[in-house]
């Protein structure tokens, strides 16, 4: 009894010192930025966003991966695990926080193998959040946001294209992959933002 006790006790100690994650999911265009920025407020969680950790690695003067990561996005292709997978453990270590939404990753199964293999052990997952929202709608939001000026260089219809069938092709599976083990909570992205917010709640209630 004792000893049971004393393993409950070790194995309650590792969970607790792992970074708690929820994986944040859906196309170009979904709504998860915005939706990161409530629930960051609302509850406290360290928000962050794969892209933006690469855009600002590839804006770092004297980056070795700066060059890369751009023909990267320009192309709406994937950036090496390897890489993206250090940008987030550096922050999370950074913060010296341990809530954290991590936004736009994993994106395809060679990004899903490299996090299990970097960070599978250092992390408890708690869900992944999944932003169901059509492709045209997408589409509008994305187009909206670069005449806005957004100054992201992957704002346009020509590299919203590549982005959309890497999306169907390379990212579906993965949260295909998530919902079979019953990790995945979808909520329709189609209504404001204040309406999705309201189905987020729910989640982290």
């Amino acid at each position: 009894m004792f000893v049971s006790r004393v393993l409950r006790g070790v194995q309650s100690f590792i969970m607790s010192s792992k970074y708690n994650v929820v994986f944040v999911l859906g196309g170009p265009g979904a709504g998860k930025g915005t939706q990161c920025a409530k629930i960051v407020e609302e509850y406290g969680y360290l928000h962050l966003s794969a892209g933006d950790l690469l855009r600002e690695e590839r804006d770092e003067a004297g980056s070795e991966y700066g060059e890369l990561i751009e023909g990267h996005i320009k192309n709406g292709t994937i950036v090496p695990v390897e890489i993206t997978c250090s940008l987030l453990e550096r922050a999370m270590k950074k913060s010296e926080k341990d809530n954290f939404l991590i936004d736009g990753f994993p994106r395809n199964q060679n990004n899903l193998e490299g996090w299990n293999k970097e960070m599978g052990e250092k992390v408890n997952l708690k869900f992944v959040l999944f932003f169901e929202c059509p492709l045209d709608v997408c589409t509008q939001r994305c187009l909206d946001r670069g005449a806005a000026g957004s100054g992201r260089s992957d704002d346009n219809i020509e590299s919203l294209k590549k982005r959309f069938e890497t999306y169907m092709n390379a990212t579906m599976p993965i949260i295909d992959h998530y919902d079979a083990i019953n990790l995945v909570r979808t909520v329709n992205a189609t209504g404001t933002p204040e309406e999705i917010f309201e189905e987020v709640k729910k989640l982290f209630s």
